[in-house]
């Protein structure tokens, strides 16, 4: 079984690595990058299917996914990178795979944070926290503690997220604020409202990026996402690496950005 892991990653490895890789970062802006970048890491679980492996071992491959993309992340200086997790539909899977999911968080931050923090990364878990499991808050709550003074990239994981359980949240504190006379029901706008979200301080994302061939959000930074651009892949999480991930920067410089506006003249 681990043999096909190897192999498959050495035949991903040369076909996607070398003059390929180096070609994209020669097209590339560094002056033009995004500041926010949203990854919904999807495909974990057909990838395994395909190679006729468990659905566990699609999910630990991920791992190796999320790793890289960090990585190039840090090495453009990527100010926040947000990845989709686990979702708050996410607990109707079977017990088995969920708790394989918790256990795989708790492995990723034991092993990956001391180096993430080498790295000048600060963890940010964003969701509800609270109805983890709680060896996976533990973990969560150690990483941020040891990352929370770093600046070189804000790496948000949402874990038992949803969009619209996000802006319920935002709207239950803002009511709060309300009664506690802190403002006026008149006072609301949209600053307010990011004020209060889970990435409240944040620069809003600039691309998200979804893999496996699915053309939809999932709930996923419903608020945030207003004038984001969208890049869409068919590779599955698992394959994903960062070769990948400069094609969609290609691509997304070559967009032109209007947030509702005219095209500038020259």
């Amino acid at each position: 079984m681990f043999n096909r892991i190897i192999n498959f990653w050495r035949k991903k490895e040369s076909d996607e690595s070398g003059p390929g890789v180096q070609e994209m970062l020669d097209m590339i802006d560094k002056k033009r990058l995004p500041k926010h970048i949203a990854i919904i890491m999807d495909g974990n679980g057909r990838w395994a299917q395909r190679q006729g492996l468990l659905r566990a071992i699609g999910h630990r491959a991920g791992m190796e996914s999320l790793r890289d993309i960090v990585k190039l992340c840090c090495e453009l200086d990527i100010q926040v990178l947000t990845v989709y997790a686990f979702s708050t539909e996410n607990w109707k899977r079977p017990q088995e795979e969920v708790v394989v999911l918790m256990d795989l968080l708790v492995e990723y931050l034991n092993k990956e944070m001391r180096e993430l923090n080498e790295e000048g990364v600060r963890i940010n878990p964003i969701g509800r926290l609270d109805e983890l499991p709680q060896p996976a808050r533990d973990a969560l709550a150690d990483a941020v503690k040891l990352t929370r003074d770093n600046n070189r990239l804000i790496l948000n994981i949402a874990l038992n997220y949803g969009g619209r359980t996000e802006i319920i949240d935002a709207i239950r504190a803002i009511v709060t604020d309300i009664e506690k006379g802190c403002y006026k029901a008149s006072q609301i706008d949209a600053n307010l409202i990011s004020e209060h979200l889970y990435t409240a301080g944040q620069p809003e994302p600039d691309l998200l990026i979804r893999p496996s061939g699915d053309y939809r959000i999932s709930n996923f930074l419903l608020w945030q996402l207003a004038y984001t651009e969208f890049w869409f892949t068919s590779t599955l999480w698992p394959e994903f690496r960062r070769y990948h991930l400069l094609r969609a920067l290609v691509e997304y410089q070559r967009r032109e950005r209007r947030f509702g506006g005219l095209k500038s003249k020259s």
